[in-house]
């Protein structure tokens, strides 16, 4: 028996997700060395056609760019019913079947669980919804920045009486590409050891609200309220001082020092008293201000050296470029670069998972919508007459390098 040259290698997922949440999942798969098959309309994924911070590319923009590597790209009109008998075929030999429709979309287009597990019942098929595919939210839209907002994250930021801090990224969707992953290879466990697939639900609200495990727990059991305060303390239940400072040439983030070092660093006598579990709660403002004031008269390099100094917990406010340049980062190999065939040299973060023995790799940049039709199609014994008069009538799509 061969041995696999990547963890997934031999496995086939099925992606007609759109935006970032599934397609995000599809790739981390793609990245585990699956043949993942972005199955998609004749004009291409919503994605292409949207531009995350006006970054457009040549053919394929930024935004799809970054999350449909090591994919092969299906062009195909699922309302049509030889669409649909490609995706049904494609079905028999595929292990996942990842998709975020709108509630009911499924099974009007017939690639629901109940219709796909019929044609192969090993089939792991995962649904993605925003609130969940039944109950009153149903079909509310699933977006980022409103999942933040009701999932109570926002509110534990930013100060009392101002309207909350966003995240400065995609929280929800990134943390639900993360659990959908999660979701497959244990689903794909099940069925290796009991030869069963099964349907799979992931909810965005679900996600972020138990990625607070520890924010609801204390609330929910110990009955401690979100009391935002004056300051912009950076997490309502971490003690004071935690948050971002201005300094003399820049910023650090500080995170809950003990009293009677802080003061003796920055000078601040008036805190060496102050008791670590009492009063960095009672007195958070307090401390903040003092703390604030402190810093800003020296530069972030002259307080990082001292604060380590003494183990005081502290670090540098970085930009993207900081981190694209840092020593650990380029030591651990975060980014990767790579030659597309129409973006030329992308460089993007790579692979969180490091595996000695079966390492993730870019074996192909982000495709064209369809420039795999016919190369897939041609896998399931299709013949060039048949796969020329479906893409005449643009049941398919092609687009070629």
């Amino acid at each position: 028996m061969t041995k696999p040259s990547s963890i997934l290698e031999g496995y086939r997922v099925l992606d007609c997700s759109i935006a970032m949440a599934g397609p995000f999942a599809a790739q981390r798969l793609g990245d585990l060395g699956a043949d993942v098959i972005k199955v998609e309309p004749v004009t291409g994924e919503w994605q292409r056609h949207v531009s995350a911070g006006g970054a457009r590319g040549n053919r394929i923009n930024v935004s799809f760019l970054s999350l449909n590597r090591n994919k092969r790209s299906l062009a195909v009109d699922l309302k049509n019913e030889e669409g649909r008998d490609a995706l049904y075929e494609l079905v028999r030999t595929s292990d996942v079947f990842l998709q975020n429709y709108r509630p009911g979309v499924a099974q009007r287009l017939g690639v629901d669980y109940e219709t796909l597990s019929k044609i192969n019942p090993k089939l792991v098929y995962v649904s993605m919804s925003g609130y969940g595919e039944d109950g009153p939210y149903k079909l509310w839209p699933g977006q980022d920045l409103l999942l933040q907002a009701m999932s109570g994250a926002m509110l534990s930021t930013g100060r009392a009486g101002e309207p909350p801090t966003p995240a400065g990224q995609y929280l929800v969707d990134a943390i639900t590409a993360s659990t959908a992953f999660e979701a497959v290879i244990a689903a794909l466990l099940h069925r290796e050891r009991t030869g069963e697939g099964q349907l799979v639900k992931v909810n965005m609200l679900d996600a972020i609200v138990a990625l607070q495990m520890q924010e609801l727990s204390v609330f929910s059991v110990a009955g401690k309220p979100q009391e935002r305060t004056a300051e912009p303390h950076a997490h309502v239940y971490i003690r004071a001082p935690y948050g971002v400072f201005a300094t003399q040439d820049g910023f650090l983030a500080l995170a809950f020092p003990k009293m009677a070092a802080l003061a003796q660093v920055i000078e601040a006598p008036e805190l060496a008293g102050f008791d670590d579990e009492r009063d960095t709660f009672a007195r958070r403002d307090e401390i903040f201000a003092i703390t604030r004031d402190r810093l800003r008269h020296r530069p972030t390099a002259d307080w990082l050296e001292a604060f380590r100094a003494t183990d005081i917990w502290a670090g540098p406010v970085y930009g993207y470029a900081d981190v694209m340049n840092d020593p650990q980062v380029v030591h651990n190999g975060t980014f990767v670069e790579y030659e597309h065939p129409t973006e030329g040299k992308v460089k993007t973060p790579g692979f969180p998972i490091q595996f000695t023995r079966t390492p993730s790799s870019v074996r192909r940049g982000a495709p064209l919508a369809g420039q795999h039709t016919r190369e897939i199609l041609g896998e399931l014994g299709w013949g060039a007459e048949r796969i020329d008069a479906l893409m005449s009538a643009k049941v398919i799509g092609e687009d070629t390098l």
